[in-house]
C-alpha cells in the first residue's frame, strides 16, 4: 500500500478513507456506509458525533483551550471528583493517552514503595501478551519481542509471566517486587479475560507481600464490560491501588487517567510528575460529558443486553463454521473469535463486506463496537460475518 511521503510508515491504511461518521456507521467521501465495530480500537464507545460530546467540545472552545498545569483547570478538578466518587480511588493524574496513564501508574508505585521506605522494590510483575502502550517503558513492561526488536536493551525492572497463571505470579515475588501490573481483559493479547477470582487471589497477594496492584484498564474499562471498569464485576474484592484510564473515557477525544489510592499517590508530590497537555480544558469538558454517559444505567443496560446477544449469536456462527471459528472469548462488548483461518485476511475480507473489525495476537478477530449498538447492527454484522465465514473457508489455515 502506498505511503504518504512524509508521514512515518509506522501503519498501513487500507484504500478507505471515511470523512464523516453518525452513530455506529460511518461514511467515505462517496457516501459508502460502514458498520464500524471496531471503533476507534474500543475509542468511540458512544459511537461517532455524538452530541453531548459535540456540545461539550463546542461550548469549551469558546471559552478556554489550552492553560497548562500551572493553573487550576476547574473541569479537571470536577472530572477527578466523579472519579473518584465512582471508583477505588482517591487521587487522579490526568494525561493526554493510555500509555501516558500507563506510566505514569509505574512511576505512582515505585514512588509509593521508595517513600514507605523500600527504594529497593522497584521490579513490576507483568504478564505475557500484554499490551500497556508504545513509551520504553511500556513496551519492556509488555514484553512482547515484536515490540522491543529494534529499540535497544530491555529496561530493568519488569518480571514478565503467563497470562493467567496465579502460581507464576507467586514464584516470580521478590523482596525487590513493587507491583503487578496486569489488564483484567487483554485487549491486543488476543481478547482474553481473567476470571473474577483470579482478580480477587492476586488482590490478597499484593496485600500479603506489601505489593501494589496496578490494573491497565485503558481497554477494558469505559464501560465495555458492563460495568464502568471490567474489575469491578468483583464487587469491591478485588480493587486496585492505582490504575490507568484512557480510550472511550474520553469518548473519541484524546485522554487518559492515572487513578490511585491516596496511599499510593502520597509520594507523587510537586516536581515528581508532570504533563503540558494533560488534563487541558477541552479534554476535561468532552470526558466530563462522556463520563456522565458511561455512568447511565441505561446504557450499561444496554451493554449487558447487547453483550449476551452478540455472544449468542457468535457462538452460533462458530457452530455453523467449524472450520473457520475455533473459540469465541472476551467479556461484555470486547469480543473475539480465534480463528482457524488467518485474522488478517478475514478482517480485510469484512472491510471488503462493509463491516469494520479489528485482530489481536493468538490470531483473534477482535470487535469492540460502540456501546449503543442495537439488535439490528448486531444481526446486520453477523450477516456480513456469515459471508465472510462462507468464503474464508478455502482460505489457507492459520499457522501460528
Amino acid at each position: 500500500m502506498p505511503q504518504n511521503d512524509n508521514i512515518y510508515n509506522c501503519y498501513a491504511p487500507p484504500a478507505e478513507e471515511f470523512v464523516r461518521g453518525e452513530g455506529v456507521y460511518l461514511y467515505t467521501q462517496s457516501d459508502d456506509k460502514y458498520l464500524d465495530f471496531v471503533a476507534g480500537i474500543a475509542v468511540n464507545g458512544l459511537g461517532h458525533n455524538h452530541p453531548a460530546l459535540v456540545g461539550a467540545l463546542t461550548e469549551q472552545a469558546g471559552k478556554l483551550w489550552h492553560l497548562s498545569n500551572m493553573f487550576k483547570v476547574q473541569e479537571g478538578v470536577a472530572l477527578a471528583e466523579k472519579y473518584c466518587a465512582a471508583t477505588f480511588a482517591d487521587k487522579v493524574f490526568f494525561t493526554n493517552s493510555g500509555a501516558e496513564a500507563v506510566e505514569c501508574a509505574m512511576k505512582t508505585a515505585r514512588r509509593c514503595q521508595f517513600v514507605e521506605g523500600h527504594p529497593e522494590r522497584y521490579e513490576i510483575i507483568t504478564c505475557k501478551g500484554a499490551f500497556h502502550g508504545r513509551t520504553f517503558a511500556t513496551i519492556n513492561a509488555g514484553g512482547n519481542p515484536k515490540y522491543l526488536e529494534g529499540f535497544g536493551p530491555a529496561l530493568p525492572g519488569f518480571i514478565n509471566v503467563e497470562f493467567g497463571n496465579l502460581d507464576a505470579i507467586k514464584e516470580a515475588i521478590s523482596d525487590k517486587t513493587a507491583a503487578i501490573l496486569m489488564e483484567p481483559v487483554q485487549g491486543e493479547g488476543g481478547v482474553r479475560a481473567l476470571p473474577v477470582q483470579f482478580l480477587k487471589d492476586v488482590r490478597a497477594l499484593c496485600d500479603e507481600h506489601g505489593l501494589l496492584l496496578i490494573y491497565d484498564e485503558v481497554q477494558s474499562g469505559a464501560g465495555r464490560t458492563g460495568k464502568l471498569f471490567a474489575h469491578q464485576w468483583a464487587d469491591g474484592g478485588a480493587d486496585p491501588d492505582v490504575m490507568a484510564v484512557a480510550k472511550g473515557m474520553g469518548g473519541g477525544f484524546p485522554m487518559g487517567a492515572c487513578l490511585a489510592t491516596a496511599r499510593a499517590a502520597e509520594g507523587m508530590i510537586v516536581g515528581t510528575h508532570g504533563s503540558t497537555y494533560g488534563g487541558g480544558p477541552l479534554a476535561m469538558a468532552v470526558a466530563s460529558a462522556a463520563f456522565d454517559e458511561l455512568t447511565n444505567p441505561d446504557l450499561m443496560a444496554n451493554v449487558n443486553k447487547m453483550a449476551n446477544f452478540m455472544t449468542q449469536q457468535f457462538e452460533r456462527l462458530k457452530q455453523d463454521h467449524p472450520e473457520v471459528v475455533e473459540d469465541v472469548r472476551g467479556k461484555g462488548l470486547l469480543i473475539g473469535m480465534k480463528l482457524k483461518k488467518k485474522a488478517l485476511d478475514v478482517r480485510n475480507l469484512a472491510r471488503a463486506n462493509k463491516l469494520l473489525v479489528g485482530n489481536a495476537g493468538d490470531n483473534v478477530l477482535r470487535m469492540a463496537p460502540p456501546l449503543i449498538i442495537s439488535e439490528d447492527n448486531v444481526r446486520d454484522a453477523v450477516a456480513i460475518l456469515d459471508k465472510v465465514f462462507t468464503e474464508a473457508k478455502d482460505m489457507d489455515d492459520f499457522e501460528g
